[in-house]
């Protein structure tokens, strides 16, 4: 009885599409840029047998429309019994090599094997995954039909179809759109509004009045934030560089404007300003305009480095311009960010550049994530071309960022995208984990801008023409924390990395979307210069963070 039904059921489902459907669920099991457990592989590969299955529906419905020959119906039933068979085997024999693909992307991230990808435990989320995918699908179909049947008596028939077909698609999308997707962005806006407003009971407002957030700051602690708080309150003290140095530490100087700290997004760049020069920031060898990531966070490990290269005699000033995660701060409020950016540098390079050349502080910026797309934006070579800031470090930039797509694109030959030369290297370099700055001892620039980016960082790598073409940094040299099993398909590879990129700071830190504050010390000796490090103390600090971070 039971295998009966399942014998109605399958034969209820398009044959070319349950064979498209297995090629498409056996290729999501493949490895990507990040490695995946049960669930989420389950979900992928759900997804991606959804799209093969419809890619199918739509060839053997595109074959019917030409009016092509139809197979014998008798070849047919045989034929799809030996077809399911294969499509079977075919799907088991992926599902058992599942665990070791996953698990070679895992050892070049220094992570154990670990076989947390179960093949019944994948092969049941997928179906769930595929049942709703098409529960939806068929109530669209329905939607459809009864649109279409409505118009016949009034249009021709063909008309009535493409008709049918353009409601039901903005009756499903405005349902997405204005109900559900906007019910998810309110929720989690309330959610991470009410998280911005805790205050940590261990972060206690500073007791120096030189420091942001103190009685005597032109900045209140509460209207730092939560990630304001823990920026200003994290900061090395001058015991501890001078201890990590060997030299005399200076307090670094740390600024931050919260969303709640002023009105308008001028407003807080303002503030910001004014309180840099209440507490010296100018008065410092080197200032840094940091962009933040979506949620305001300022990296510890991208921060911290070049403050201990320094010895404490360096100022850094940022404003938040959203409480939102980068993914969807970019959704809800795209252009935000970099019109925060933009604020914050107009206001602090204007004051700079009226300075004595030689008595003010050499100028960077800095920016993670979403915060390296703004930075780029906050200026262009227009607005400094007359009087240059220093230099930049950017770090794990979003595929859509401006000046990083330009540059990838048009990178010297033979150079990977993953890791590209850009003309003379005189003003723009690319490292990784492995330094890869000092291109033959040629000569930087009046401007030095290093991109840090791992070759697994979905975030910088994922490419939304995957669907129908190779990505570039998948021809030739690989990256080294790229596993060699990773193969491009159409369709699947776009699903692969669009989970990837939910997937991305799941990584050590050194991989995909995290990371390290060593990796970062090569970048800043190369951008910033700081006086008075030999190759043998920078060993000496790179090591000092990897031991820290060991010890947390």
């Amino acid at each position: 009885m039971v295998f009966r039904w399942a014998a109605r059921t399958i034969d209820a489902f398009s044959l070319t599409g349950l064979a498209l459907a297995t090629l498409f669920f056996c290729a999501s099991l493949t490895p990507s840029l990040i490695p995946r457990e049960s669930i989420t592989q389950g979900i992928l590969s759900g997804l991606s047998f959804s799209c093969g299955y419809g890619v199918g529906v739509a060839l053997r419905a595109l074959w019917t429309y030409m009016e092509l020959p139809r197979t014998n119906p008798r070849r047919l039933v045989s034929a799809s019994r030996v077809i399911l068979l294969a499509c079977l085997i075919a799907a088991v024999f992926f599902l058992i090599q599942a665990s070791s693909w996953q698990d070679s992307i895992r050892i070049l991230m220094g992570m154990a094997p670990a076989n947390k990808v179960g093949p019944f435990e994948v092969a049941v989320i997928a179906l769930v995954t595929f049942a709703v995918v098409i529960l939806i699908a068929r109530l669209l179909a329905r939607v459809f039909r009864i649109i279409a049947n409505r118009l016949r008596p009034h249009v021709p028939r063909r008309v009535a179809g493409v008709a049918g077909l353009v409601v039901t698609t903005l009756l499903f999308w405005s349902v997405v759109d204005g109900v559900l997707l906007r019910f998810a962005i309110r929720a989690m806006d309330s959610s991470y509004r009410e998280l911005d407003q805790i205050i940590d009971a261990e972060t206690k407002p500073p007791t120096d009045p030189r420091k942001t957030g103190s009685s005597a700051s032109l900045i209140n602690w509460q209207g730092l934030g939560k990630m304001g708080r823990s920026y200003i309150a994290s900061a090395p003290s001058g015991n501890e560089i001078a201890t990590q140095t060997g030299q005399g530490g200076k307090e670094p100087i740390r600024v931050y404007a919260g969303l709640n700290s002023a009105g308008t997004v001028e407003a807080r760049a303002r503030l910001a300003l004014e309180e840099l020069v209440r507490v010296g920031g100018f008065e410092r060898s080197a200032l840094i305009i940091i962009t933040p990531t979506g949620t305001g966070w300022v990296d510890p490990a991208g921060i911290d480095p070049v403050e201990y290269l320094y010895r404490g005699d360096i100022a850094s000033v940022a404003i938040q311009y959203s409480y939102l995660p980068s993914w969807l701060s970019l959704l809800v409020e795209p252009g935000y960010g970099s019109e925060a950016s933009r604020a914050l540098f107009t206001q602090v390079y204007g004051y700079w550049k009226k300075l004595p050349k030689d008595r003010r502080p050499k100028l960077y910026l800095y920016g993670l994530s979403l915060g390296a797309m703004n930075s780029d934006l906050s200026s262009d070579i227009y607005d400094v071309v007359a009087d240059p800031y220093q230099g930049a470090v950017w770090a794990g930039p979003p595929f859509p960022s401006r000046t990083w797509k330009s540059v990838t694109a048009g990178r010297v030959a033979g150079s990977p995208a993953w890791l590209p030369r850009f003309r003379d290297g005189s003003v723009i370099r690319f490292t990784s984990q492995r330094n890869a700055l000092d291109l033959d001892g040629a000569p930087w620039g009046p401007i030095r801008v290093v991109y840090l980016q791992y070759a697994s960082d979905p975030i910088v790598f994922f490419d939304p023409h995957a669907a129908y073409s190779k990505p570039d940094w998948m021809k030739g040299e690989r990256g080294p924390d790229v596993s060699q099993r990773f193969r491009w398909f159409p369709i699947v590879t776009l699903l692969q990395l669009t989970v990837d990129i939910g997937l991305g700071t799941t990584t050590p830190m050194g991989y995909g979307h995290v990371y390290a504050p060593e990796h970062y010390i090569d970048a800043w000796m190369a951008v910033a210069q700081p006086p008075g490090w030999t190759a043998e103390k920078v060993d000496a600090l790179k090591g000092f963070f990897v031991a820290q971070r060991k010890a947390e």
